[in-house]
């Protein structure tokens, strides 16, 4: 990557930060990659007052819904036809493999087509009032969407939001994540190419107590989206709670599957290695926990740990090809996080069957690690790792599973294996979770809507759910004259 400078995109052009510059480093060789413009509090203003100006005017909410549909689709074609510019900035900020880093582009795209399809299908409903009246509902987007990206899939987690707001006919102001920024540049790209109005997309890198601040408190936002902690959501929601702001909030969670003793443990072998190491663990619907029956708790600890063995560990750039391999985790900081909660686990009685340690090359490596002789009152039973960490519980009965997983503050996602399908949906109606995967963890797709309950957050993403969040709606009563 020979760019070593990227600046914010305001208003349709290219500018510098008023906070200077933030360096961005390549986790997966602890080097400087480049700089990126840092935006402050009044870069911020100008982007929201750039999509307001967008919004008032109608450029955007007065097009046939069909012609926004057709721009919002025709984003996603061009990030496919970049994809092998994009994929390697990715995997150079991100650290994630090559091979995932375009897996994460289609990703993108496919929300830009889902929600290209969707835009002219967001229709009203007629309620009658007898003979004197006519009565309908339309819905109208909110008109600045503020959306604050997360740092683990900065390209597909802005398309999620990007796409169904855009699809509404709302303005958007894009905070992307301090640890990676870069390849977000791409959207501003896809913006000038399909023809939007300028302003109508704002891209800007802050950091969260400056520009992240300023954007959930500011006056003239009109919705949020953010992904990421607990303490940040909360934080979000109280600034956006004293503008009476709606928010969506994708909080993270520490996810359980549980497996019966009749799973298909060959099949779960591949669940384990997508629902843990993908992105080295760093997915707020990740396979946090598994919680398995006494009776094939050492088969299944064999196994699993035969598949964290069976991966290959290095540098994402190196991993050009689908297959059996994990990178770096995002920074060193993040990496010794997880690894010190390991070594915490280790210290309340929990055993480490492989892995659980730093690597010793450069860059951001922890071993794919699975905990074992975990029981539900520890630490690492309970909070977030957010790395390539799986702990492993025991289960006796049905009720004690389900208690066992619903045994956090949090609520993403869940997961069933069985080949009984009554003890499946009977545990997926009990499971406090926003998504239930039964016999394939990531089942599912943009299709089926994804949120959380508890602490994992609010709202909804994914599926025609998520439209509801950009949208509000408005009644409109009529008496007839003469009637």
């Amino acid at each position: 990557m020979k760019k070593t400078y990227w600046q914010n995109y305001i208003d349709g052009t290219w500018v510098d930060g008023g906070a200077g510059r933030l360096d961005v480093f390549n986790p997966g060789t602890g080097e400087k990659l480049a700089e990126q413009a840092l935006a402050d509090a009044a870069d911020v203003d100008r982007a929201v007052m750039a999509a307001r100006c967008v919004h008032l005017s109608g450029a955007l909410s007065d097009l046939r819904p069909v012609e926004r549909g057709r721009m919002v689709q025709a984003m996603g074609r061009f990030l496919l036809d970049h994809i092998e510019e994009i994929a390697p900035v990715l995997t150079l900020e991100q650290g994630k493999p090559l091979w995932e880093a375009r897996i994460e582009v289609e990703g993108a795209a496919r929300y830009f087509e889902y929600y290209g399809n969707q835009a002219e299908t967001v229709e009203g409903r007629s309620i009658p009032l007898g003979k004197g009246y006519f009565d309908f509902t339309t819905y109208e987007p909110f008109g600045v969407s503020a959306q604050i990206i997360p740092w683990n899939y900065p390209v597909e987690m802005t398309a999620r939001s990007l796409s169904a707001a855009l699809a509404t006919g709302n303005a958007c102001v894009i905070k992307t994540p301090e640890l990676t920024p870069l390849s977000n540049a791409w959207f501003a790209l896809a913006v000038e190419a399909v023809g939007l109005p300028k302003g109508a997309v704002n891209i800007l890198c802050g950091l969260g107590g400056e520009a992240g601040a300023g954007l959930s408190a500011h006056p003239h936002v009109n919705q949020i989206v953010f992904t990421g902690s607990v303490p940040t959501g909360v934080a979000i929601a109280t600034a956006a709670a004293r503008n009476v702001v709606p928010c969506v909030l994708e909080l993270g969670g520490k996810s359980a599957a549980i497996v019966h003793d009749d799973a298909d443990l060959d099949a779960f072998e591949n669940d384990v290695r997508w629902g843990i190491y993908f992105n080295a663990g760093q997915v707020c619907s990740a396979m946090s926990r598994v919680i398995v029956h006494e009776s094939i708790h050492d088969e299944l600890v064999d196994r699993m740990v035969g598949v964290a063995k069976s991966l290959t560990v290095g540098p994402g750039k190196d991993q050009p090809e689908f297959g059996p391999t994990m990178a770096a985790m995002v920074s060193e900081a993040q990496r010794d996080r997880a690894a010190d909660m390991v070594s915490a686990a280790q210290g309340q009685g929990a055993q480490v069957a492989t892995g659980g340690r730093k690597m010793n090359i450069p860059g951001a490596f922890l071993e794919p690690t699975i905990v074992t002789h975990v029981t539900p009152d520890m630490d690492i039973a309970n909070e977030e790792v957010f790395g390539p960490v799986l702990s492993v519980l025991k289960f006796a009965s049905d009720t004690d599973a389900v208690q066992i997983a619903n045994g956090t503050p949090y609520g993403l996602v869940g997961g069933v294996f069985t080949r009984d399908l009554d003890r499946a949906t009977s545990a997926a109606r009990q499971l406090r979770a926003g998504q239930v995967f039964i016999n394939e963890w990531y089942a599912g797709g943009v299709e089926t809507p994804f949120g959380g309950y508890g602490k994992s957050g609010y709202g909804r993403e994914k599926g025609r759910e998520a439209l509801w969040s950009y949208v509000q709606t408005k009644n409109i009563a009529i008496k007839l004259q003469g009637q």
